[in-house]
């Protein structure tokens, strides 16, 4: 049995207990194991929100067991070669851990809740519990500088408004201006890769640059096709 000091990683989500304040979190306080969320076409990118509506039964149970422990659950997207109506599809190899940051329960018994990226994985190996949701044994390490403060971006705004109103115009897309001017280089680069109707190819291509000044630059190109 776990010593009452010395918090071990064989929960059902491989976690702590201990649930450091967010900006604090260290690679100490990420686990090997995590419970996963698979989502098509969806990314959660370090420091971005992400809303979601639980009600299938084996996430609300995901979602049951992860808020009694840290509270983080592993967003990850199905593999390409997945095929439509798999029940357990094949994962991709890079996803995002991401800490519940709100949630509310609704009379149904669904819940909507946020989830915040904390940092990034690669993941190793997975498996399906007993529990009904699938879990991850994954290495955080290859990601950790995106629990550092991110670097101030030089992002081409003029540039980069010109390639999104072509964009917008493509996909009938009514794009609100005057709220984008308001945020920051790295709010920006966070919030469009995940809002964005890319493919899920090209949203997981942005999640795995392994910077931002990179994902800037593809965000550019895929901006422009």
């Amino acid at each position: 049995m776990p010593d009452a000091h010395h918090p071990a990683h064989d929960t059902p989500c491989g976690s702590r207990r201990r649930i450091p304040v967010l900006t604090d979190m260290t690679l100490a306080d990420l686990p090997p194991r995590i419970g996963l969320l698979p989502l098509g076409s969806t990314i959660l990118l370090p420091q971005g929100q992400l809303p979601l509506t639980i009600f299938e039964p084996r996430y609300l149970t995901l979602l049951e067991d992860c808020l009694a422990q840290h509270r983080l659950i592993g967003i990850i997207q199905p593999s390409e070669t997945a095929r439509y109506g798999d029940m357990a599809p094949p994962l991709e190899h890079v996803g995002t851990i991401g800490r519940v940051t709100s949630f509310m329960e609704q009379e149904s018994g669904q819940f909507f809740i946020t989830l915040t990226g904390v940092c990034r994985f690669r993941l190793l190996q997975d498996r399906l519990t007993d529990r009904g949701w699938r879990e991850g044994r994954i290495n955080a390490m290859p990601f950790s500088h995106d629990l550092l403060e991110n670097p101030s971006l030089n992002l081409d705004r003029e540039d980069l408004s010109i390639v999104l109103k072509n964009y917008g115009e493509r996909h009938a897309m009514a794009i609100n201006w005057e709220n984008l001017k308001k945020l920051d280089d790295n709010t920006l680069l966070t919030m469009l890769p995940m809002l964005l109707p890319f493919s899920a190819g090209v949203k997981q291509k942005l999640l795995e640059c392994p910077d931002t000044t990179e994902r800037a630059s593809h965000l550019l190109d895929e901006l422009s096709r």
